[in-house]
């Protein structure tokens, strides 16, 4: 069997067919993952409208009033 893959004429010639392959393959990859946040955030976005409308209008729960000190007002 040929190490010449491609049928290419030169080293040169082989050597950038892989590069631009395995580019290719990297960029296949970076948009699988990008893909897959997209359907995992879909899922919690239809999550979402499956809950009740009282449960979005509920005051947040974590609200960060409580650990600020309150600032008292010292006019001299």
């Amino acid at each position: 069997m040929s190490d010449d893959y491609f049928g290419t004429p030169s080293r040169r010639a082989h050597l950038t067919g892989w590069i631009g392959a395995e580019m290719l393959r990297g960029a296949g990859y970076a948009a699988a993952a990008v893909v897959g946040f997209g359907l995992i955030f879909l899922v919690i976005w239809a999550i979402s409208l499956l809950l009740p409308e009282e449960s979005k209008q509920a005051p947040d729960p974590n609200t960060w009033s409580a650990l600020v000190l309150p600032v008292e007002d010292t006019v001299v």
